[in-house]
């Protein structure tokens, strides 16, 4: 089974500095029938104006994986953490126990991000950040696990969930195949392009929840990028 989601049929906010589409239900917007899928409960997609961000604000016992597309996002916890991730890269936030952190857009254009939260396996855990560059030419016709809770996932950054988050870019034509395993669910959001995932087409930033259905084939209908994540 595969259902699409239109981008253009999401939930969102405008709050001027931030506009933000909600995959699942988030904050003011509210959907029963789409709490999360498996694991996986959020799925953000959000573009910041140059200069804005999300001041410090706290979290616990969540997965917070984050995604740019455009721009670079800066990172500053109460842990001493602080990076910068650019557009193609990722971070990864444990939550755990509670961290304080802020999140802002410090370059001259606007920031595109997918923020993804999926929930951890146990609660509790000593609170962890960190950041890692994806060169997209790596994932160039096939998926690479960005980020994993799995064991043999070594090159991934680490998360303490039951999932891992993988991305690929296709030219025109190419196709990826991902093995889905008994009782997993997958995500799917084209963050550039056109695709068709066995047989059902998305267009740039639609996403797909995907059940009972193991052998996935991606195929661009012109140049795409997508991301997916497999969760319990």
């Amino acid at each position: 089974m595969i259902e699409r989601r239109p981008f253009e049929a999401l939930g969102g906010a405008d709050h001027g500095w931030l506009r933000a589409r909600h995959h699942f239900s988030f904050a003011d917007y509210h959907d029963p029938q789409r709490m999360g899928w498996g694991a996986l409960r959020v799925w953000n997609d959000d573009e910041i104006a140059p200069g804005t961000g999300f001041p410090p604000h706290p979290h616990a016992d969540m997965e917070i994986i984050t995604y740019v597309r455009q721009g670079a996002i800066t990172h500053r916890d109460n842990l001493g953490n602080q990076g910068r991730t650019e557009a193609g890269d990722v971070q990864v936030m444990s939550a755990g126990t509670g961290i304080r952190h802020s999140e802002y857009n410090l370059e001259p254009e606007l920031t595109k991000i997918f923020q993804i939260w999926i929930e951890p396996v146990k609660r509790g855990r000593k609170p962890r950040w960190g950041t890692k560059a994806f060169p997209k030419q790596d994932r160039s016709g096939r998926f690479v696990t960005l980020a994993s809770g799995i064991d043999g996932d070594g090159e991934a950054l680490p998360i303490g969930a039951d999932a891992r988050v993988l991305g690929a870019t296709l030219k025109a034509g190419e196709a990826a195949a991902y093995r889905l395993g008994e009782n997993r669910r997958a995500y799917l959001v084209v963050a550039r392009g056109t695709v068709e995932v066995n047989g059902t087409r998305l267009f740039e930033r639609d996403g797909a929840a995907i059940e009972r259905e193991h052998a996935l084939r991606v195929v661009a209908v012109n140049d795409a990028e997508v991301l997916l994540v497999d969760a319990r």
